[in-house]
């Protein structure tokens, strides 16, 4: 049976971890096992229990404490995904082999690395081999989305992390819960944009010509495609939350492969009532 994974990416400060502690909660909430797994070695805290945690194979701070190598915080960074990229029998080991795993993993926030490094895409591809079915959820904070072209910047990063690693895509504004009512009223039609209002919105501020044909051909191509369109994700609303799960397990197809299994007290009255049936024809 399938194995199911959510590869949690986005900007740093966007909500990754908060994300992941929140779909815990909510899924506990259901009934639902839901594992985390900690993809980011510069990771300092969790609210939440960690399956595996990267850290054990490998510190970016022990990476730029290293004399010979002398990286800084991304370069310490990259040369650890690297590093992890080459040990994916470490991941092997501690998710074991469980079938029904569902697995949300917590990656960095480096932005080059779902655009033009190869460690998320060997990533994906390992995780389908192990028979994962595996969703992008890409996570853009809704407090700087509120801005025309800071929605288009958004959008593009959401598209390159789609483009380069070739998985189905759920897209969420996160941090809803902390607009005012007056921005959460402006950002709703970000959520499923007409782009050519946004057009409108960008191109009167610009100035170069050049720059405004551009702006316009961005936008005509994301509008012509419809391949980005963003979930808002309020931790603070159960509803909010489970709407975007939904998405989620859509997209990866989970429990449709799950065996129908009859409640306990179904079962009781269903052997009590054979008993009683057997005891009837006894007694006759």
């Amino acid at each position: 049976m399938p194995r199911y994974a959510q590869l949690v990416m986005g900007p740093a400060g966007s909500g990754k971890s908060t994300y992941c502690s929140t779909m815990v909660q909510h899924c506990e909430a259901l009934g639902r096992s839901v594992q985390v797994v900690n993809l980011d070695p510069a990771a300092e805290f969790f609210s939440y229990p960690v399956t595996a945690d990267i850290r054990e194979l490998i510190e970016v701070d022990d990476v730029m404490e290293d004399e010979s190598l002398r990286f800084g915080p991304n370069g310490g960074l990259v040369f650890c995904m690297e590093y992890f990229a080459n040990n994916f029998n470490w991941l092997e080991e501690s998710l074991g082999h469980v079938e029904d795993d569902y697995i949300l993993f917590d990656c960095p926030g480096q932005i080059e690395l779902y655009t033009h490094l190869p460690v998320m895409k060997q990533l994906v591809e390992q995780l389908q081999q192990w028979e994962f079915r595996v969703c992008g959820v890409f996570l853009v904070d809704s407090q700087f989305m509120v801005e025309s072209f800071k929605f288009l910047s958004g959008i593009l990063a959401a598209l390159s992390a789609m483009i380069s690693l070739e998985i189905p895509q759920i897209n969420v504004m996160t941090k809803m819960d902390l607009l005012s009512k007056k921005a959460k009223k402006e950002i709703e039609k970000y959520l499923d944009p007409d782009m050519y209002s946004v057009i409108e919105d960008s191109t009167n501020i610009l100035k170069s010509n050049r720059f405004k044909k551009l702006t316009k051909s961005i936008c005509g191509l994301i509008d012509d495609y419809g391949m980005v369109r963003f979930l808002p994700f309020d931790r603070s609303d159960d509803e909010s939350i489970n709407i975007v799960l939904q998405h989620i397990d859509f997209t990866i197809q989970y429990g449709e492969d799950l065996e129908f299994k009859e409640p306990k007290e179904c079962e009781e009255d269903k052997s009590a009532l054979v008993g009683e049936y057997f005891q009837d024809r006894v007694d006759e």
